[in-house]
């Protein structure tokens, strides 16, 4: 009997004897002829002799256990086997919860939405905005064999995590339906002459595995909760009501599903005064510690716990105790242990490193009050000379502005102390950043986000007025800009290989302007800053892969050259398609004055060929849709699922576990053969100076930023970490996200929000 003969339950429930068990796995290893099986069939058959019969379910565990098994660095492809033997299970799951026949792998798309519709599961919205005969001419659309590119960790990853379940954990959509749904979601305020083609266009992208979206629109889009956006950033005013306003958003943002960055830059430090009174400020560390305990008490949606990076200016009186908070020893009240951190850093600091120069601290309340006006507000506008170099040596100069003197090089070295031995803190280069900023005629950046990759405008929100009205408190605000990252991602092995880019960059900036649109924040002027600036970060993984597909050494001129070509056209294609975009929908609120507007966008980043310069000028005259366009973000999780490497980084090792929770799943490096088995070198086996060369020419086209991290071994020396920190400044990087050292490698969380 073979499984399309099966009815609903005969997966689980049927008892097989040991003949009719192998019959069914002899015909599955049929689909992989190259598989050396025999051994493993022989075994399976002693195994099913132990009892006289079991259910099909029973006994594909012992398939798949066996299955994986046999994974290894010679024989990568049993996990296409244990995939395979894993979809029956899932499709006897859906089908006993759906109540339809398993003939076919999928059931009813129509019945599916109604059913997770009436549950509310689904948003009613999908019903209201498509007609029951669009539902089933898209359900036409969705491909079952698109299920057999998942390896067994992608499947099951997706399916533990994202694919919808009923309240009682039962298994309902499966994968290429949660693809169709995302793509139904995206596309639901589309013309509706064209709408279904670009859900069919967006289908394609996703099931074929050549991108993939945020963990957070992988998860939620079409369902009655969360938002589709990763990762937010608030900017803190120096007052007790908007540090506690802040917590509060962090709290609401992070039950939802969101990662936070937070910049503190602007808050008084320890022994600056309150109202006059000297010496009783506590500083910045209390208020982390309210922050900790946020992202501690309020998890995202049950599943772990808040997710919060904040950030300081390397200037500030408290940078010593802020560099100290997750460390291991010391006095426990000052620890954060559940927050991240990031220096922001300008130039003039890495100038004083290199030179072994003197640094001073202030107090950012002091200054305000003595300077009249705030030291974080400033940049240096080129190289070498600027405002904030200009400001910062006024406040040296003064005989009044009280100030710590240090030598730089301590700073530094408590930096990288500090990411030794926790992987943080991140390093923010806010010079470069506000330098290539291409809406600078709006604002600034302060910080970046939980992962390093997003740099846009920021400021605070403070309040204007609050007043009693017909009995009710009426509080009135000032939006700030609160930064949100729409995030999705190509997979560069695959999408490049299949000499797709052009058409899928077009369809994927589509994807993520409408996550603006049909994008659910809980927090007011979140939603002002979405609209506004229209941003979002298009990114990539699958770095590593790609280069050994191809035959490239890591280590290599040849990589260089190739990494600055690749991120040139994925910049070329994305800025043209949010361009043509803007054709249809209009431009970005504030794209007046901004660089894309005066092309001086691309005359930073020198592009002078024809076809950039016809593109300036389209640009200039027609307007582009989305104010930010590019950011590579960590992707860990969906990179798995489509079954590559992560982000830009190189592989751990060829071959290794993931721990599941009783049972481990061997994993081997994408797509590993003879032909590139010789290209998957270690990443702590490689010179990080070259990826920081390969990085500083993927920056240039990437108009926001890149999660990239530094991978050392413990026994570096300081000078050595060092050096990599300078050439990583010096070479235009805007951020340098974990250092991550041989003795924290598993100890270090990635990002989940921004994985895209």
């Amino acid at each position: 009997m073979t499984t399309t003969e099966r009815t609903p339950a005969y997966y689980e429930l049927h008892q097989w004897n040991t003949e009719q068990l192998a019959a069914y796995y002899e015909e599955k290893f049929e689909r992989f002829p190259l598989l050396k099986t025999d051994s493993v069939i022989h075994k399976i058959k002693q195994q099913l002799t132990h009892k006289q019969s079991y259910s099909l379910h029973q006994a594909t565990q012992l398939m798949i256990l066996a299955s994986l098994d046999q994974i290894s660095i010679e024989e990568p492809d049993w996990t296409y086997l244990a995939a395979d033997l894993y979809l029956d299970r899932l499709y006897d799951q859906a089908a006993r919860t759906r109540s339809y026949e398993p003939d076919q792998p999928y059931g009813s798309f129509y019945e599916l939405v109604r059913l997770l519709t009436d549950k509310k599961l689904y948003s009613p919205k999908l019903l209201e905005a498509y007609s029951r005969e669009e539902v089933e001419e898209i359900g036409s659309f969705i491909d079952p064999t698109k299920d057999r590119l998942f390896t067994y960790i992608g499947l099951v990853t997706l399916a533990d995590r994202y694919l919808a379940r009923t309240r009682k954990k039962e298994t309902a959509e499966l994968p290429q339906e949660r693809f169709m749904i995302i793509a139904m979601t995206l596309m639901m305020k589309e013309n509706k002459e064209k709408r279904l083609s670009l859900i069919k266009e967006a289908y394609w992208a996703l099931s074929n595995l050549y991108m993939t979206v945020a963990t957070p629109t992988l998860s939620n889009a079409g369902k009655s909760y969360g938002q589709l956006s990763s990762c937010f950033i608030d900017t803190v005013e120096d007052d007790l009501r908007s540090i506690y306003d802040s917590n509060t958003d962090v709290a609401t943002l992070s039950k939802n599903g969101g990662g936070l960055g937070v910049y503190l830059g602007k808050i008084r430090s320890r022994g600056s005064d309150i109202k006059g009174f000297k010496g009783t400020s506590s500083g910045v560390i209390p208020w982390m510690k309210q922050l900790n305990n946020t992202a501690v008490s309020v998890d995202q949606l049950g599943q772990r716990k808040g997710a919060v990076a904040v950030y300081l200016d390397v200037w500030h009186k408290d940078i010593f105790s802020f560099l100290d908070v997750r460390l291991n020893n010391g006095d426990e009240r000052l620890r954060t242990h559940d927050l991240f951190t990031g220096v922001t850093i300008p130039d003039l600091f890495m100038e004083a490193v290199e030179q072994r120069g003197e640094w001073h601290l202030f107090d950012p309340h002091e200054v305000r009050n003595v300077m009249g006006y705030s030291l974080e507000d400033y940049f240096d506008e080129s190289e070498g000379r600027g405002s904030f170099r200009d400001k910062y040596r006024e406040c040296v100069d003064h005989p009044v502005l009280s100030r710590r003197s240090v030598p730089a090089i301590d700073i530094m070295k408590s930096i990288m102390i500090s990411q030794l031995e926790t992987g943080t803190p991140y390093m923010f280069y806010r010079d470069t950043v506000n330098r290539l900023n291409p809406n600078q005629h709006k604002g600034m950046i302060y910080c970046s986000n939980l992962c390093t990759e997003i740099m846009q405008n920021m400021s605070a929100t403070t309040i204007t007025e609050e007043y009693v009205k017909d009995g009710s408190i009426i509080t009135v605000k000032t939006p700030g800009d609160f930064v949100v990252c729409n995030l999705s991602s190509i997979s560069l092995a695959r999408a490049y290989l299949a000499d797709v880019l052009p058409r899928l960059v077009s369809i994927q900036v589509r994807m993520l302007d409408n996550v603006i649109e049909e994008n659910t924040l809980p927090v007011p002027q979140a939603k002002i800053t979405n609209q506004k600036y229209r941003s979002i970060g298009l990114g990539t993984f699958g770095w590593h892969h790609l280069l050994a597909r191809k035959g490239i050494r890591w280590e290599s001129e040849e990589a260089v050259r190739f990494c600055d070509d690749l991120y040139e056209e994925i910049s070329y294609l994305t800025i043209k398609a949010s361009m043509e975009l803007s054709r249809e929908k209009e431009s970005y609120p504030v794209f007046e004055g901004s660089e894309w507007h005066s092309g001086d966008y691309f005359s930073k980043r020198n592009y002078t060929s024809p076809r950039w310069q016809q593109l300036k000028e389209d640009v200039s005259n027609e307007g582009i849709r989305n104010g930010y366009l590019m950011a590579v973000a960590p992707n860990s999780s969906t990179s798995i699922i489509a079954g590559s490497t992560a982000s830009i980084d190189p592989i751990f090792r060829k071959q290794y576990s993931e721990e599941k929770k009783d049972y481990r799943i061997p994993v081997t490096a994408p797509d590993l053969g003879p032909e590139t088995i010789w290209y998957y070198q270690s990443v702590y086996l490689i010179d990080q100076h070259w990826s920081i060369r390969q990085n500083a020419k993927r920056q240039r086209h990437i108009d926001q930023a890149i999660s990239f991290n530094l991978y050392v071994k413990n026994t570096i020396k300081a000078k050595e970490l060092l050096a990599l920190h300078l050439h990583a400044w010096e070479s235009g990087l805007k951020t340098t996200y974990y250092v991550r050292s041989t003795s924290d490698v598993d100890s270090i969380e990635d990002c989940e929000s921004c994985s895209s």
